[in-house]
């Protein structure tokens, strides 16, 4: 008995020490079988089994051909695919079809850990021993991709968007650093809120920033693809967008993003007061109804006054009502609507791509890979809160102070 428990741990030794490489051969093993079963399936008949009916198409098996390396997420591994001759028409495998030297999921790995921050002469050297010496690994690797998203977006940009139920819309320009290019160029991004409480990009276009006529372009864009207006469009208060969206989607309130006006604020402000200030500031996109985050707006003004700074009370005002649009919705959905983070926080993540050592010498490129970089982000999404009363206001129920209009007369006149 005690021989025996030794031998068991020298053998559960041995598998633990080879274990990614016995896994790996297993693996092999399973898919050169489904390989087999495949042609068994199509002939109707095992290996050396003769055929069932007498007239049916003949098929024979040919052999294998080469050795060929697949790239899987957990390792390389290599299969050779069964050969038939005698049909009608050629064998073509669905488990591994011709010139398939990766899976989807290993090809999708790859852009993955490009947009994260590891650079095309990195992969060769980090991955190799992780995914087996055979593996696909280079910076001509990635860089293949990287011409494929360029197709790929083109698709993209062409999808009808009529299934879609938006109601709520995020727009903003990010600048991107091309080494080439003459002057700085924006790439126009909108990401829509649905009915069902995903977030989508729909659009990611070049242009300026500031230019109505780009954002214009982009709307029409939108509807000819069959996008109907958004009830709320929330962006920077200096875009170009909002002449734009009053030219294509009018019926779209506007809300303008709180984070952009309190920053603007502050800069008219000494850096001694600034503090003080972001305090009183920071209160009043936070008021429970829209009566208090006037009065709170007041309150700053006065302060603004009492120390000398009529500048900064003063651009608080500018253009008031579109800052406080977002009390006529549901104030479930206000930790969405306040601002533009929506679309800031996930370009956060990815400026390290955008902005490493010119690595975009056109702008076509970067939007092709920023595109790719959001297409990962958008499966990570947050949903919005409170869905169902998302498609309420799709629907055009109105709101008051966060409440609906009846539910707030009846408070009311309890």
């Amino acid at each position: 008995m005690k021989e025996q428990n030794i031998e068991g741990t020298v053998a559960s030794r041995i598998v633990w020490e080879n274990l990614e490489e016995w896994v790996r051969g297993r693996i092999q093993t399973f898919v050169q079988e489904l390989l087999q079963e495949e042609v068994t399936e199509l002939l109707g008949r095992k290996k050396s089994e003769r055929k069932a009916v007498i007239d049916q198409e003949v098929g024979y098996r040919n052999g294998h051909g080469k050795e060929r390396n697949l790239s899987l997420n957990c390792g390389t591994i290599v299969v050779r695919r069964p050969r038939v001759r005698g049909l009608e028409q050629r064998f073509v495998s669905r488990v591994l079809p011709v010139f398939k030297r990766r899976t989807k999921a290993f090809s999708d790995l790859l852009p993955e850990l490009y947009l994260h921050g590891l650079a095309e002469g990195d992969f060769d050297l980090a991955l190799r021993g992780f995914l087996g010496e055979d593996a696909p690994l280079s910076a001509s690797t990635v860089a293949r991709l990287k011409e494929g998203w360029h197709s790929q977006l083109a698709v993209w940009k062409t999808r009808r968007l009529d299934e879609y139920e938006v109601v709520y819309l995020w727009v903003d320009g990010i600048y991107v650093k091309a080494g080439l290019e003459s002057e700085k160029a924006a790439l126009l991004v909108a990401i829509a809120g649905l009915s069902d409480g995903r977030k989508i990009l729909v659009a990611l276009e070049p242009g300026h920033r500031e230019s109505t006529e780009s954002w214009s372009r982009l709307l029409r864009d939108l509807k000819s693809r069959g996008m109907k207006s958004p009830q709320l469009t929330i962006g920077d208060g200096h875009l170009g967008i909002w002449a734009a969206l009053r030219n294509v989607y009018p019926e779209s309130e506007e809300q303008r993003c709180w984070n952009h006006r309190i920053v603007n604020v502050l800069d008219q402000l000494p850096k001694k007061k600034q503090g003080e200030a972001k305090l009183l500031l920071k209160e009043i996109p936070y008021a429970e109804t829209a009566a208090k985050a006037v009065a709170l707006k007041t309150t700053f003004q006065d302060w603004c006054r009492q120390n000398g700074q009529d500048k900064a009370g003063v651009l608080l005002e500018h253009d008031w009502e579109r800052m406080i649009s977002f009390y006529r919705f549901p104030k479930e959905h206000w930790i969405h609507l306040r601002t533009s983070n929506i679309i800031e926080s996930p370009f956060a993540a990815l400026r390290l791509r955008t902005s490493a050592a010119k690595r975009f010498k056109k702008v076509a490129n970067a939007t092709a890979v920023i595109w790719k970089m959001l297409m990962i982000a958008e499966t990570r999404f947050r949903k919005l809160n409170a869905p169902e009363l998302l498609k309420e206001v799709y629907l055009g129920v109105k709101f008051e102070d966060g409440l609906r209009v009846n539910q707030q007369n009846w408070k009311k006149a309890a």
